[in-house]
């Protein structure tokens, strides 16, 4: 898809869309905040080096042209970046009390049939593909709703909030995965044989302070795995 298209069909309409609403919700007398769900993408995806030693945290912030760059989640990071950035000039000009939620890759029990951008990775492992060279956060959807709650009810609570259990490779997915469900045998094969891209850390403290307790991601992986098989969308 051309780099026009991308700004019509996603760009455009993540950052029109969300400034919208909060024109919306600065005319109206009865919101008092809003909470806006954004995305680590936001957040952690620029030139600046991650390794296992890093600690990514809310002072972070994405460089839409590094994003370009990225072989997955290309667009997404780009139209999630951008629409924070909109969000936090519109908010601060018109003096609307926003506060913003960064979340991970969400796992967990699915409300919706069918799979979404999230869990896909879970499931490719268990339909058997390979897994990508990459290294990504974790965390489960009931953290990230509660986070969302309680954003909204502390009045303290401001700025971004990161939401991240645990940044693992894929292989330690895969690993995890195995020592769950042993009978399904997931793959240890990588998509290449380059040396694994590092994890890194993303900061819990900010989360910590409107009272988020992680589920591990042990327990995120199960949940999803199981709401697969309720929904038949695996079956073993």
């Amino acid at each position: 898809m051309s780099p026009d298209r991308k700004l019509a069909e996603l760009i455009d309409p993540a950052v029109k869309g969300t400034v919208n609403v909060l024109g919306a919700c600065a005319k109206s007398p009865s919101v008092k905040r809003v909470v806006l769900t954004s995305s680590i993408c936001a957040v952690a995806f620029s030139s600046r080096p991650k390794t296992p030693e890093v600690v990514v945290d809310e002072t972070w912030f994405s460089d839409p042209q590094f994003s370009h760059q990225l072989k997955t989640w290309q667009w997404y990071a780009i139209s999630k970046t951008l629409a924070e950035e909109a969000a936090w000039k519109f908010a601060e000009k018109n003096g609307v009390d926003m506060v913003v939620i960064n979340p991970v890759l969400v796992a967990g029990p699915l409300l919706q049939p069918e799979v979404n951008a999230s869990v896909e990775p879970i499931l490719n492992l268990i339909n058997g593909k390979k897994f990508p060279n990459s290294s990504f956060g974790w965390v489960n959807v009931k953290d990230v709703a509660e986070a969302h709650i309680k954003a909204y009810e502390i009045a303290s609570a401001s700025g971004r909030y990161c939401l991240s259990e645990r940044v693992v490779h894929y292989s330690e997915l895969a690993r995890i995965l195995n020592s769950l469900y042993p009978t399904l045998q997931i793959t240890t094969e990588c998509e290449d044989d380059g040396h694994y891209v590092p994890t890194y850390q993303i900061s819990k403290e900010k989360a910590k302070s409107l009272g988020i307790e992680f589920q591990p991601l042990e327990v995120s992986l199960k949940e999803t795995v199981e709401s697969f098989k309720e929904k038949n969308i695996v079956n073993f």
